[in-house]
């Protein structure tokens, strides 16, 4: 990402005092990326800040210019694979040379920022590793973490082996510690903190415990997979209860959902693409956030209630301390570290604490409305994934876009992409929030224009009054001069014959697109339709069907085979 006013933010970054949020290399011709791992994890667990590239580390400070990390797209999103944190950057074009800087976000509360040689620190100008009185503290801030605490009774036997040896192999699989495979079973769950000398976690229980175990100690530590064909009241199609250790069952409601799992069908050109309802890896980030910020202490289960074209998880204890709907992008807080920390270990969670950043722009990649949380409260969390594409021409063009590329898009970058095609309020967006998606190539000046005065005009529209309307009006006719009655009266007839001539269009449109969707579904089912059976599936008489059919074959989307009776059509 570039800066619009390089040389005030030059001079800015100049003044700065180095030391726990500001760390300054000259860097003049490459930097070791070991080095900056290490760099960007202390200034993530300082409270965030900056690494910059290409300025003197020693006052007076000036700018060198530096050629360190050419493509700096990609070393960002190196980054955050190893540190799983949000990072952005910035290039400063200045007269002495280019200028990089990586804009590091501040660790989530109660989790400290960890690389695969330890969690680093600032102590001063000094980079060390973090102390353990600094890691105690910050595993304390989000509050008491009832995960941590010993369940009374509770011995290793009350552990599933079975749920145990899931997490072994995801442990070892996301470190490639081949270590962990010959670990004895109480060494490994010792080493992720879950069993200590003390005994038994809770965080051991729900994780790993056995029924009769969780039922015993914690009965209310479970998960309810419900699918309903509809939002009527009464039971549900089908119901699961799961209460035992959460390896032994995330696969199996992954499984239950994508059982009724509808593929959706969009053109691109002459292509037919498909993206499914639910996104797997939403959904299981989403069962990570349910189970590891949870309130164990209240009653009530986890619910995920599957619909046709939505998921609805609700998890009992409202948001964890200092999280609102407002900040829950820029702001993370585990209210069960012990839990989050196993869920770092073996590699479920993405990016440490930024699970909602994930579900949010995978969302979006998928032209998908971004999630709700309506009906949330201080007890509970609601949180509801629609699944509908709502913007065909918004998914092609993501789906054909460089994955480099997106990978150096900002959630912000996102989340203002889904407001242009979503027709919302733009006005609390900056314009170089808008010049960076043109930069990045997502979206050109033409189309950012049009999409700014389509956006306007509905903002426009909906905030217009009937008085205002008759105002403008009264002002169109005293500038076009006086007209009579007879004539304003047709120019009303013609306008009304030509919106509903118009609205009429666009309805057989939507119906013809929606009865091609219709066959391309039954087709990539069944290989081959018949025009008979096609009348029968889009409820048309014989003559109209086919003429779908032949438009369809017009447009290269299905092929015809054979003739007269015999005929019948198959995908191209």
């Amino acid at each position: 990402m570039k800066s619009y006013e390089p040389q005030k933010s030059i001079e800015q970054l100049l003044n700065a005092a180095e030391g726990e949020h500001y760390q300054f290399k000259e860097a003049k011709n490459r930097y070791d990326f070991t080095n900056a791992v290490k760099i960007c994890c202390a200034l993530a667990n300082c409270g965030g800040g900056k690494l910059v590239l290409g300025v003197s580390d020693k006052r007076p400070r000036k700018v060198v210019g530096s050629t360190a990390f050419p493509q700096p797209e990609r070393t960002c999103a190196d980054l955050m694979d190893k540190l799983r944190i949000r990072i952005a950057f910035h290039v400063y074009e200045h007269n002495d040379g280019r200028v990089l800087v990586f804009d590091v976000a501040s660790r989530p509360i109660g989790l400290p920022v960890q690389t695969d040689s330890g969690a680093w620190w600032y102590q001063g100008d000094s980079l060390i590793l973090m102390p353990e009185n600094i890691r105690r503290t910050i595993y304390a801030e989000s509050g008491h973490d009832f995960s941590g605490d010993i369940c009374p009774g509770a011995t290793i036997d009350d552990l599933d082996n079975k749920a145990i040896e899931v997490f072994r192999k995801e442990w070892g699989r996301s470190s490639g510690n081949s270590r962990i495979a010959k670990l004895k079973t109480e060494q490994m769950l010792r080493d992720c903190d879950v069993v200590t000398d003390n005994g038994i976690t809770y965080a051991a229980l729900i994780l790993f415990g056995k029924r009769s175990a969780l039922v015993k100690y914690l009965p209310h530590a479970e998960i309810i997979f419900e699918y309903r064909s509809s939002e009527r009241a009464g039971p549900a199609a089908q119901r699961e209860d799961f209460s035992e250790g959460f390896f032994n069952c995330y696969n199996r409601i992954w499984e239950l959902i994508n059982l009724r799992n509808d593929k959706q069908y969009y053109q691109d050109k002459l292509q037919v693409l498909s993206v499914p309802t639910f996104n797997e890896r939403v959904v299981r980030e989403a069962l990570l956030n349910a189970v590891s910020h949870r309130d164990y202490q209240l009653g009530g289960s986890i619910f995920v209630r599957q619909y046709q074209s939505k998921l609805v998880i609700e998890n009992p204890g409202g948001f964890p301390h200092g999280i609102t709907v407002e900040n829950i992008l820029d702001r993370q807080s585990a209210r069960n570290t012990r839990i989050a920390r196993v869920f770092q270990l073996c590699g479920f969670v993405e990016r440490s604490g930024q699970g909602m950043n994930l579900i949010y722009e995978l969302a979006i990649k998928e032209a998908k409305p971004l999630p709700n949380f309506s009906g949330s409260d201080a007890y509970f969390v609601k949180l509801t994934l629609e699944g509908k594409v709502f913007n065909e021409h918004m998914l092609a063009l993501i789906k054909k876009t460089d994955e480099e590329l997106l990978d150096s898009m900002t959630t912000d970058d996102y989340v203002l992409l889904s407001a242009l095609y979503q027709g919302e309020n733009l006005s609390d967006y900056k314009q170089s929030q808008f010049e960076h998606l043109v930069e990045l190539g997502i979206i050109t000046h033409t189309e950012l224009d049009k999409k700014q005065a389509e956006n306007g005009r509905k903002q426009s529209e909906t905030g217009s009054k009937s008085a205002e309307n008759k105002q403008k009006t009264s002002s169109k006719q005293a500038e076009n001069g006086s007209k009579s009655a007879e004539n304003v009266r047709k120019q009303a007839e013609s306008k009304q014959k030509t919106s509903s001539k118009q609205a009429e269009t666009e309805q057989n449109q939507s119906v013809m697109n929606k009865n091609k969707r219709l066959i391309i579904n039954y087709l990539d089912e069944r290989e081959q339709i018949s025009a008979t059976k096609a009348a029968k599936l889009i409820n048309l008489s014989d003559s109209r069907a086919r003429a779908v059919l032949k438009e369809m074959t017009d447009d290269d989307l299905i092929e015809k085979m054979g003739k007269y009776r015999g005929a019948y059509y198959v995908l191209k």
